[in-house]
């Protein structure tokens, strides 16, 4: 018998109604430039060989290379049936890692789109984060999944070298280098990496090589907790994502709807808290030594924040997505978001767009939504042949009931 994903067909609320039709307005507004591509957007990362390139991690499971400027998306990566959470370059940025639902990592190679290695078999639960590094010569993984473990693996070979747990009781959100030992100075050298979780907690992790004869690097290492009594919490609950800014201090972002700056001279103590509001996944923070300098957050409430990194204080937000922006990225003097409505934004950070956005935000406060116009600006991607195992409806992949219940519960962070 078949069944029906249509929402008419089922009982709904009075608040639901209201809600599905406060997202069909505001899904016509053009603002940020939107593309709009087949599935939820859950992760974006740029590509360091091209500030304008971003590379999107979808719920249909598929990974894509989408060009800011021209609005196309030039690679689409396939293999996946399940979503994509999460995005990672090899240190070449020739080969694309994508975290799935499924338990394990794909690769590809980014120019061929051709899979590579899939990495497997040690996940319990859904893969959160990934991360890639590179250490005397070679190239590592790093993995986070739900199942509250952290796997390293040899890029190459697929092997598993490490199973670190203990750190985090429950699912890790993200993964990041300590700018401050990577790239290491010598072969020798220790990497640290930063980890947060659904507990609240960040932990810090050492990398360290072991050396052989002739001090030569041999191709292992030790990893360990550098803090195993003592993590950091700065948030009430769960952390989504880590940043670094330019002078090597922590900026965090969690589902306690604030965003902190984490002073690295005063051992983590919180030195910023920005209050953005609901949960909040998107963070990303500009480095212009030239001017001011901003940090962009974005979360459950649809909006993306300017705030000023000096003084703290709010000084622009832009509306344009119509659910919740799942992470963001900064690619030159844009941020650029994507969200479960499926589409991909770019907000300007230059001070002359910033000075007129602002002007026309005010504008539009006096005015009304009346120039919001209809169905304008809304740039589709064009498809390669089906959705993997799924159909496609007005532009849309429709997820099966499960489906939908677990995205959910991803989003919600039940693990």
């Amino acid at each position: 018998m078949s069944q029906s994903t249509d929402p008419d067909h089922f009982f709904q609320t009075d608040d639901s109604i209201a809600e599905t039709n406060r997202k069909t307005v505001k899904s016509k507004n053009s603002n940020g430039s939107p593309i709009r591509l087949p599935s939820k957007i859950l992760a974006i990362i740029a590509d360091p060989t091209d500030a304008g390139r971003v590379y999107v991690a979808e719920a249909a499971g598929t990974a894509r290379r989408v060009v800011l400027e021209t609005s196309s998306k030039t690679h689409i990566y396939r293999g996946p049936t399940a979503p994509l959470t999460c995005l990672a370059l090899s240190p070449s940025a020739t080969t694309l890692f994508a975290g799935c639902w499924d338990k394990s990592i794909w690769s590809w190679d980014t120019n061929t789109r051709t899979p590579g290695r899939r990495y497997t078999g040690v996940h319990t639960d859904f893969v959160k984060a990934v991360l890639c590094f590179r250490l005397g010569g070679k190239d590592f993984l790093i993995s986070g999944g739900a199942d509250a473990s952290i796997i390293i693996w040899g890029v190459p070979s697929g092997a598993k070298l490490h199973t670190l747990k203990g750190g985090h009781s429950m699912g890790i959100q993200h993964l990041v280098l300590d700018p401050v030992t990577y790239p290491p100075q010598s072969e020798l050298s220790a990497i640290n990496f930063f980890s947060a979780g659904s507990d609240r907690t960040i932990r810090r992790w050492a990398v360290v090589p072991i050396p052989h004869a002739g001090n030569e690097l041999f191709p292992l290492f030790s990893a360990s907790l550098l803090d195993p009594s003592d993590p950091i919490i700065a948030h009430e609950t769960s952390v989504y994502k880590l940043v670094f800014d330019s002078d090597d201090d922590l900026w965090t972002a969690s589902a306690d709807g604030t965003v902190k700056c984490l002073s690295r001279d005063r051992a983590w103590e919180e030195d910023t808290v920005l209050q953005h509001g609901d949960f909040v996944r998107g963070l990303g923070i500009t480095d212009n030594s030239m001017g001011d300098n901003w940090v962009i957050t974005g979360g459950r409430n649809e909006e993306i924040k300017v705030w000023n990194k000096s003084t703290g204080t709010l000084h622009h937000i832009f509306s344009g997505h119509y659910d919740e922006i799942t992470d963001l990225v900064v690619v030159g003097q844009k941020a650029v978001s994507v969200s479960i409505d499926g589409t991909i934004r770019r907000w300007s950070l230059k001070g002359d767009d910033l000075k007129k956005a602002r002007l026309e935000a005010e504008g539009v406060g006096e005015e009304g939504e009346e120039e919001v116009g209809v169905g304008q600006g809304v740039e589709e991607v064009e498809e390669e042949g089906e959705g993997v195992g799924r159909e496609v409806q007005e532009g849309k992949v429709l997820m099966t009931e499960e489906e939908e219940r677990e995205l959910a519960e991803l989003m919600e962070d039940s693990d």
